[in-house]
């Protein structure tokens, strides 16, 4: 074990890693639920996504153990799967197997921008002022997406600004008319947010989670957030088992957790395992490309995919790496000097591509360094050994899955808000006062939680970065590459509005 992760060298033990491993496992165990539901909605079987979304997260995970010896797991990511689905399938018109060709061709791109050179150039040429705003940014953006599960929050929206994407019956066809069962709503500018009243009994559930955690963090308990997480899923066990929440208004009792839904047998797991052959090297490259008139959506939904893989790994990386430790002064040395494997970073990069390719050839959407890792940085992870245990919990869950559907929301969103509030600290970093370092840094940070996007927050930073400097008659101060990644976000920008996307 010491010979493989170094934990004594990184000042860890194996307590420390599995609590760790344990803590970021349940903090991201709902994309088990969630990439299926979204994902099935474009025609893919829901049982081989499941086992799809397991596998690629298992091989992504094991590869960032054993190749980076860093504490992140890798998962298909949120945001890249409504873009996969909403978008791609349904706003564009392709079918899911053209779909999984265009996160194919992600990773590919990815490929070749990683041993390039140009993805570390990118990291590289990142003024450290961004560094710190993304990983304040990121902390914001974690905290709000806690409070949002939590259901801490209402959101109410206009009429004039609604629109709706219908579901598909099948591939490639959108069902009618729109406002049947399975079409997103989509609220624009008219969508406001607003506290609800405090009746709802799972929302009091996470708040009790959350004040028990922040209590435990200030006591210095170790493992304060993985208690937390168990003891709130007891709670809402118990609460569940006693039936004291009645029912609701069609008779169903009124649930916290998944307890009811617990059920394992030898059949369901055969057509579990079996299932993936619906989806695995379903890749549809020549169709993607049969249509001349969707050449150039193609090639939009191309740059959207690397763009967002691209900068959600960076920021991810950065925000949580360096305040941390993981990626230290040593080890980004390396990584400025040396080769393309000489640093964890490096390492890191290397692995987080492989993901995607993995995640196209089984039947998912590309597959991603998660910022909910972030949750076991905080409990002390360090190693890859973290990173393994998280790998084991996904594998098991191939079997028992309906278990681990028994852990709430409620319990797993206070993680996220606590793990938040400690990456704020960054935001010490930045010279407030100075306008034209405030304004990138503040578009970077606040960008992130309100479009719900890492890579929005970056790019909006990037580009109100080489602005500043070309309007201040800066310009000489920006690298090349900085220029090169506002034209590509520009362009994309571009490229979604002319085809109003």
């Amino acid at each position: 074990m010491e010979k493989v992760f170094h934990l004594k060298e990184l000042g860890t033990n194996v307590r420390t890693e599995v609590v760790a491993g344990l803590t970021t496992f349940f903090t991201m165990a709902y994309i088990l639920v969630v990439n299926p539901m979204i994902l099935s909605q474009t025609g893919m079987p829901h049982d081989a996504v499941f086992v799809a979304t397991i596998i690629a997260s298992v091989i992504g995970t094991l590869i960032m153990a054993f190749v980076a010896n860093v504490p992140y797991a890798l998962a298909p990511g949120m945001g890249l799967n409504a873009f996969f689905t909403f978008t791609v399938c349904f706003a564009m018109g392709f079918t899911w197997q053209q779909a999984l060709a265009l996160v194919l061709i992600c990773g590919i791109i990815n490929t070749i921008i990683t041993f390039s050179g140009l993805r570390k150039a990118i990291i590289r040429v990142m003024p450290r002022i961004l560094q710190a705003a993304v990983s304040g940014g990121i902390g914001m953006f974690i905290a709000y997406i806690g409070f949002k599960d939590m259901g801490i929050f209402k959101f109410t929206a206009e009429g004039p600004f609604l629109s709706v994407l219908p579901a598909l019956d099948g591939p490639g066809t959108i069902a009618g008319p729109a406002g049947s069962l399975g079409d997103t709503v989509v609220a624009g500018a008219g969508a406001v947010p607003a506290l609800v009243n405090f009746s709802n009994p799972a929302l009091l559930l996470g708040l009790f989670g959350l004040i028990l955690m922040i209590v435990l963090l200030v006591k210095k308990v170790k493992g304060a957030i993985l208690i937390g997480i168990l003891v709130t899923t007891f709670i809402g066990i118990v609460i569940d088992a006693s039936g004291i929440l009645g029912k609701d208004a069609t008779g169903q009792a009124i649930a916290l957790t998944g307890l009811s839904s617990v059920s394992i047998s030898g059949d369901s797991f055969v057509k579990s395992i079996t299932s993936i052959q619906e989806t695995a090297f379903k890749i549809d490259f020549l169709g993607l490309w049969s249509d001349p008139a969707k050449v150039m959506l193609a090639i939009t939904a191309s740059v959207g995919f690397v763009l967002t893989d691209i900068f959600d790994c960076i920021g991810t990386f950065i925000g949580t790496g360096r305040k941390s430790g993981i990626f230290d002064e040593k080890d980004w040395k390396r990584f400025e000097e040396g080769g393309n494997f000489n640093s964890r970073l490096d390492r890191a990069l290397v692995a987080d591509l492989t993901a995607t390719t993995v995640g196209a050839f089984v039947g998912t959407s590309n597959t991603t360094t998660y910022v909910e890792s972030s949750a076991g940085i905080a409990e002390g992870g360090r190693s890859g050994l973290t990173a393994v245990v998280v790998a084991i919990l996904f594998a098991i869950c191939i079997i028992f899955a309906p278990v681990v559907g028994v852990v709430p929301s409620a319990a797993v969103a206070p993680a996220l808000v606590v793990v938040g509030a400690m990456m704020m600290s960054a935001f010490a970093d930045i010279d407030w006062k100075k306008l034209e370092i405030a304004v990138p840094c503040f578009l970077a940070a606040v960008m992130m939680p309100l479009a719900y996007s890492i890579t929005t927050g970056i790019a909006f930073g990037f580009i109100s970065y080489v602005l500043i400097k070309l309007v201040t008659g800066k310009v000489k101060e920006v690298h090349v590459v900085a220029w090169v990644v506002t034209a590509l976000f520009l362009g994309n920008y571009i490229l979604q509005a002319v085809y109003h996307i």
